[in-house]
């Protein structure tokens, strides 16, 4: 596996999480629980791709403006998850935050997967493909079992 299959994985988890999520209705415990774990999951996947993906990309030229891209996109998916986290969960404007949450999720991993990949595969060896897989994969391990009390998308 390389740090591209790594993320795509995750980008699959995150896809379902937020189509679950929207599906969902009022105060109830499944969007609770669906909310929590979609919100988990982004959290932990924007801070080890920022460390393990991002940071190698941004110091190359032909990379560092789509690494800058999506570290702002992470940063708009925590401005829309602090706003859910304001509202509450049974009136209808927290649905809308959702569904906007879910667009900029499927917009973000839509650039990922089908421009910034293409380009950063270019620019890293097959040798720091597999390194940095295996950083990002251990961050998400460790993060996804004490992230509590973190406010970082």
């Amino acid at each position: 596996m390389n740090i591209f299959e790594a993320i795509r994985k995750d980008h699959d988890i995150q896809r379902a999480l937020a189509d679950k999520l929207i599906q969902t209705s009022g105060d109830s415990k499944e969007r609770k629980s669906l909310y929590d774990a979609l919100k988990k999951e982004l959290q932990v996947h924007a801070d080890a791709e920022e460390r393990y993906f991002y940071v190698p990309l941004i110091k190359e030229d032909m990379t560092q403006e789509h690494a800058r891209h999506g570290v702002a996109e992470h940063h708009e998916m925590d401005e829309l998850i602090e706003k859910l986290d304001e509202t509450e969960m049974s009136s209808s404007a927290w649905l809308t935050y959702a569904k906007q949450l879910k667009e900029k999720v499927y917009h973000h991993l839509e650039d990922e997967e089908h421009t910034f990949f293409q380009l950063a595969g270019k620019v890293l060896t097959e040798t720091q493909k597999s390194s940095l897989e295996g950083q990002y994969r251990k961050h998400m391990t460790e993060g996804n079992t004490g992230l509590e009390g973190q406010n970082k998308l």
